[in-house]
């Protein structure tokens, strides 16, 4: 047999599925012929379709070397060194097959495809758009260039080719799962989700639609559901870097944040040249206070290719801010939008920094995002609205500032669901199940421990100024806002009823003693050392009567404002968490009446010395004197320190950031006053008339 020969047959047998005998015959011909180039372009592609992609990428790069192997044989090895990450390698490897053969279209397209991973948008989207007019009719090239365009921020562009390759090949699945990735970010969750399961149902091993569908159940927050398209990934590619860094991204989600940066790390250690693996442990070395290192993992994400540079230079950005490193965090994010002008998310986080004069180009840049209308994503039209919103409050046109908060809560609001009838009833259920009797029966029997100080409230509500407050004192830690109380809750059932089924219960000291101990676990090491840590998420109003349950020995503190200008604040503040009420004004004052006779409820039942309230107003007008209220309930030693609240370096990661790096002023006592034409919804639903 010849080598010819042997070749045609090994090539025969692996396109017939039989690679064993292909293997022998590629084998036997780089025994009579060592380094023969198609021999080894077979072994890699064998190679890469088993999953050994250095191998691969040995044999391949081997076969390139031959004087006269094909274009082909490196624009394949572009694509494996673009799997392996190797994206300069990749780009070199592609520019080399289209200049041997610049009608080869897969060269083409696979050099489209490294120059997008790489960030190298504009060039990408030439040679895609190159792959198009060369073969119109082929939907991959389609799904590609769809995905630049996105990348690119074009996002009716982007929508257009993953649906014009659909309707090529319905049953692509590569495009199913990007359009499902796309309306995602549009809010569009529900026709996102059904692409990215067609996307599954149509290839049960690709990889990219159920992160897709993990990614589109977290933002709806269905975290359990994304960890459940997680596990089905796991199933058969467990070391799959991008399957790791979402799934830290879900773990995070839910508090198992020391779970999420031990994955993390593992990502970054399997590929260390993913800005995406970097971007996410600097995330969650963000939620953990370990600021430092997340500031490298910052710089390195920005710095390797991919794309997710604009968002890890504007993390870093934010992380400075919330450091009260404000000076460097300008500059941060000066550097984000040299690399990136006109960037929607770079100069919305950076309007919390500023205050605004009529002619700052900030506002010019924030309106062209928004001219550009759906070609920018949802996220980023929201962010702009928001801040332009605080832009004209600044400059004194509350009509413009309105038109821009009123948008942006329109579009933030139609991407979620919420029911605020329902809300009501389970709010007027949790008021049932705590009787004065059941509470006499149960108290006492959780876990005992003085260690969490829970501050509550509505958000925007003075919560942070008061957590504020007491970190600066040396035996307390501000943790911020934890979800560890829900959590631990969660894990009894469903609440309220899981406090109501402890009546017929034999075991409910250990049900409370259990669910104690789960949240201890999670706020523990929270603590630095420290024998207190303050607990400030304000949403564990809704669970203050199960505090003492759980944790005998702990103390509430209820912050309390101006109903209006509590909701004011809040409907014009983009939060960062799920706060679904926030954003239409009716469901707003509807929530805040429900919260206040939810409140009403917990007054009469909470004892003195687990239980204490505080106003807002009253702290600003008297601060040592509510300062000293505060610390003697909770039986600390004065310290002046307190009084110099806004002299505290501790990271701060609530919206009232800027604020509380300040002495207390008293400008935002009775601030909505200066609006209330544009507060109608708001204030009907709160009842209030305005003469």
């Amino acid at each position: 047999m010849s080598i010819q020969e042997a070749l045609t047959r090994a090539y025969a047998h692996w396109n017939a599925g039989q690679a064993e005998q292909a293997e022998i015959l590629a084998q036997r011909v780089l025994a009579a012929w060592p380094g023969q180039p198609d021999a080894l372009h077979l072994l890699g592609l064998m190679a890469h379709a088993y999953g050994n992609l250095d191998l691969a990428i040995s044999h391949l790069r081997q076969a390139c070397l031959a004087p006269r192997a094909p274009a082909v044989y490196s624009s394949n090895l572009a694509e494996m060194y673009r799997q392996k990450g190797m994206l300069p390698e990749g780009e070199e490897a592609a520019q080399r097959a289209v200049a041997m053969d610049p009608t080869l279209v897969s060269g083409w397209n696979n050099l489209g495809i490294v120059l997008q991973e790489a960030g190298k948008l504009e060039q990408s989207r030439v040679c895609l758009e190159r792959v198009v007019a060369l073969n119109p009719e082929w939907p991959e090239a389609q799904n590609n260039l769809g995905n630049t365009w996105r990348r690119l921020g074009q996002m009716d562009h982007a929508e257009a080719c993953y649906r014009q390759a659909l309707a090529l090949n319905p049953s692509y699945a590569e495009a199913h799962s990007n359009l499902a990735f796309l309306l995602s970010a549009q809010g569009s969750y529900d026709e996102a989700a059904q692409h990215a399961r067609q996307a599954i149902d149509l290839n049960p091993r690709l990889i990219d639609a159920y992160l897709n569908l993990a990614d589109v159940e977290i933002s709806r927050l269905r975290h359990d559901a994304a960890l459940r398209a997680l596990d089905m990934l796991n199933a058969f590619a467990p070391e799959h870097p991008a399957a790791l860094t979402a799934r830290a991204k879900a773990l995070r989600q839910i508090a198992r944040t020391e779970e999420a940066l031990e994955i993390a790390r593992h990502a970054v250690a399997l590929t260390p040249r993913s800005a995406e693996a970097h971007h996410t442990l600097a995330i969650v070395l963000q939620d953990l206070s370990r600021t430092d290192e997340a500031l490298q993992e910052y710089e390195q994400a920005a710095t390797l290719p991919g794309t997710v540079a604009e968002a890890a230079l504007v993390g870093r950005a934010t992380l400075l801010t919330e450091a009260g490193r404000r000076v460097e965090a300008l500059a941060a994010f000066e550097q984000a939008l040299a690399r990136f002008p006109g960037s929607a998310q770079a100069l919305a986080a950076r309007s919390e920094l500023r205050t605004f004069d009529a002619d700052d180009p900030d506002i010019g840049a924030l309106e062209a995002c928004l001219a550009e209308g759906e070609r920018r994503s949802l996220i980023d039209r929201i962010a702009a609205h928001f801040a332009l919103g605080k832009a004209y409050l600044d400059i004194k046109n509350p009509e413009r500032a309105f038109h821009h908060f009123e948008a942006g809560n329109r579009q933030k609001r139609a991407s979620f669901d919420y029911d605020s009838k329902e809300t009501g009833c389970w709010m007027e259920r949790i008021s049932t199940v705590f009787t004065p009797e059941r509470y006499a029966r149960l108290a006492g029997l959780g876990k005992r421990s003085m260690l969490p100080i829970f501050v509550i409230g509505m958000p925007r509500s003075g919560t942070t100024l008061i957590e504020q407050i007491l970190s600066s004192h040396p035996q307390v830690t501000g943790a911020g806002e934890l979800s560890a109380l829900r959590l631990a809750i969660d894990e009894m059932g469903n609440f309220p009823d899981c406090v109501l089924a402890l009546d017929d219960e034999v075991g409910a000291e250990a049900r409370l003693r259990q669910c104690g101990e789960a949240y201890l676990a999670r706020v523990a090491p929270l603590a630095g050392g420290r024998p207190y840590v303050v607990d400030k998420m304000p949403g564990n109003f809704l669970y203050a009567g199960a505090i003492p349950l759980i944790l005998p020995g702990t103390r509430i503190i209820h912050v309390r404002r101006d109903p209006v200008d509590t909701c004011l604040s809040c409907y014009t503040k983009l939060f960062s968490g799920p706060q679904p009420f926030a954003y239409d004004q009716n469901e707003l004052g509807v929530f805040y009446r429900q919260y206040e006779r939810l409140m009403a409820h917990w007054r009469e039942l909470l004892p003195s010395d687990a239980f204490i309230e505080i106003e807002y107003e009253a702290v600003v007008d008297d601060l040592e004197g509510e300062v000293r209220r505060l610390i003697d309930f909770l039986g600390l030693p004065w310290e002046e320190a307190c009084l110099q609240f806004h002299t505290n370096r501790r990271v701060v990661r609530t919206a009232s950031v800027n604020q509380v790096r300040q002495p207390i002023y008293k400008t935002s006592k009775g601030r909505w006053q200066a609006y209330a034409e544009h507060l109608g919804p708001l204030l009907d639903a709160l009842g209030i008339v305005v003469p």
